[in-house]
């Protein structure tokens, strides 16, 4: 198929893009380009890109395009609570808006990365599947059940929106990010010896690994029209749910270091175990190769490799708030996260 996927050069994108050419299709980006300079090992490969920010894509721009895999979003928790109106905006309305302009375009399948967050506070320990109530505790996961509203009504016979509702997703990328909780946890352990939990890690989080992700988003590219149209599917395995604590002893039996939890910390309110047999059972023949423990060693094996020191892990480079933030204080990006000026492709 030929396939746009924005956010192309982001965490998980740098990964899919590549994965999804390599499986055949033709695969071209679309980036704002935030993260320009914040590469991690290995090169982005070769999957051509423009640089245009969501929220100015038109339906020229997705015309000849048969699938769109959504990725281009303010990333986390803590980016959304740094202005939730443009959080919304950018995540929410902005991806209505390339769905809008998708559909006008011609273009019949559109997968958009969500978000097992949505899921929020479940106030239980029972694993929860898709027909769960739904629980936001951030405008980034409030955004992310508006975007999901608003495609799933435009769905229709020539035009078909499926939603991945991604567990925190793990796992070395070209554009690797920190403030994720295994990739954090491994970062703590080979910087400073020591595995820092900020919570006290009572939470649970499902977890999946960036590269199932991209396997996840070939497989509903593949599937039957009639079998994802409006659908929501966890992406993830029923056994990759996990107490924080529980990451944080597995980190400590791979490296070997000790357990610090922060001085006044408390239990996260987000905590939610997730139940992932619809997309198993709807995809008998498509299997999840990682786990934590297999991830953490990679991580840690990666970290090592590169030579990651103490001075990375506390910059810019790999914390997408604080990537953003210096962007800002250095007047390169207006207060609506606009490019003050045109970026070079």
């Amino acid at each position: 198929m030929r396939v746009l996927v924005t956010g192309h050069h982001g965490y998980i994108g740098s990964v899919l893009a590549p994965y999804l050419a390599a499986a055949g299709h033709d695969v071209t980006g679309l980036d704002t380009g935030f993260y320009r300079g914040c590469d991690f090992g290995a090169d982005l490969g070769s999957v051509p890109g423009r640089l245009v920010d969501v929220r100015d894509v038109t339906r020229d721009d997705l015309s000849g395009f048969e699938a769109i895999v959504h990725l281009a979003a303010l990333s986390n928790d803590p980016l959304g609570d740094l202005d939730p109106s443009l959080t919304e905006n950018i995540n929410g309305e902005g991806t209505i808006r390339v769905a809008e302009a998708a559909r006008e375009a011609g273009v019949r399948r559109f997968v958009f990365a969500s978000s097992c967050s949505m899921y929020g506070a479940a106030g239980t320990d029972e694993a929860l599947d898709e027909d769960a109530p739904l629980r936001p505790l951030t405008p980034y996961a409030e955004s992310k059940v508006r975007a999901e509203e608003g495609l799933f009504a435009l769905a229709g016979p020539d035009f078909v929106p499926v939603s991945m509702r991604n567990a925190t997703v793990f796992g070395v990328s070209p554009r690797l990010r920190l403030d994720i909780v295994l990739n954090n946890l491994a970062a703590w352990a080979h910087t400073t010896g020591r595995i820092r939990l900020l919570s006290d890690g009572t939470a649970w989080r499902p977890l999946v690994h960036v590269r199932d992700v991209a396997k996840v988003a070939d497989a509903l590219l593949a599937a039957p029209e009639d079998q994802i149209r409006g659908e929501a599917f966890n992406v993830g395995t029923d056994e990759q749910n996990y107490l924080v604590r529980e990451l944080a002893e597995l980190l400590a039996e791979v490296t070997g270091c000790e357990i610090e939890i922060a001085e006044g910390s408390s239990a996260d309110s987000r905590s939610y175990r997730v139940d992932f047999s619809k997309l198993a059972g709807s995809f008998p023949s498509l299997t999840l190769e990682w786990n934590a423990e297999r991830g953490a060693r990679e991580l840690v094996d990666a970290y090592r490799s590169v030579g990651m020191t103490s001075a990375d892990f506390e910059s810019d480079r790999y914390v997408r708030l604080r990537r953003l933030l210096a962007l800002l204080e250095e007047n390169e990006l207006a207060d609506d996260l606009r490019w003050r000026a045109p970026v070079a492709t």
